[in-house]
């Protein structure tokens, strides 16, 4: 699969499934007459249009196309979490199998049009909910992602080798605060995946997502 939108800066970003990734570097050759190389930079011998490829979570260790395209037959276990302020889900991923994972909504009062003490007692109100949905989300984070992370996992190739998020930025933050998530946050990819509410379904496209390979394409 193709996404292709603007980036912001100039140029536009292009998301390639690992499947397409081949055809895709071929048809960049060439629209461009040939390309030269340089790590994850490819530069068109025409025009000079760069592409700049930006390997998946947990494959960091690809610095050039080469072992970029070695590396995603195999792609790394990783750990997913998507929160919202109505829900959260945690998931642990090999290729695009979830293999563990755990959903759940919560109750977050919505905003009131009431007025002086009433706003207030419902504003409170609100942030204590807002509170308690964050705490059940880094509890059920801890449970089904920890027992995957390196320094529990004894084989490290079984350990999740990148934490990848999605949804609502301030959540996620928030989430993350809890100590006990503190050797899944430093695994954590700096691409925050678009999510709508999170439920299975809305998981299982989010490993589909992390498996794809950003392209920066300038201009």
């Amino acid at each position: 699969m193709v996404k292709a939108r603007p980036a912001a800066g100039g140029g536009r970003w292009v998301e390639i499934s690992p499947e397409r990734i081949h055809g895709w570097l071929d048809g960049f050759y060439s629209r461009h007459d040939g390309a030269t190389e340089q790590g994850l930079v490819l530069t068109g011998m025409n025009n000079g249009d760069t592409a700049t490829l930006y390997p998946p979570p947990g494959l960091a260790e690809a610095k050039d196309v080469d072992m970029l395209l070695a590396r995603i037959i195999r792609p790394p276990r990783i750990a997913v979490l998507l929160a919202r302020k109505g829900a959260v889900a945690a998931g642990v991923v090999d290729g695009t199998t979830i293999t563990v994972s755990k959903i759940e909504r919560f109750y977050v009062q919505g905003r009131t049009a009431a007025g002086d003490s009433s706003q207030q007692r419902y504003a409170r109100r609100r942030a204590n909910q807002a509170q308690a949905a964050t705490q059940r989300a880094a509890d059920i984070a801890a449970r089904i992602m920890l027992p995957h992370s390196p320094d529990v996992v004894a084989d490290p190739h079984d350990a999740v080798r990148s934490l990848v998020c999605g949804g609502d930025r301030s959540m996620i933050e928030a989430i993350l605060t809890d100590r006990r998530l503190s050797p899944l946050a430093l695994l954590r990819h700096p691409h925050l995946l678009e999510s709508a509410e999170p439920r299975l379904t809305v998981l299982a496209d989010a490993a589909v997502a992390a498996r794809r390979i950003r392209i920066h394409l300038m201009p």
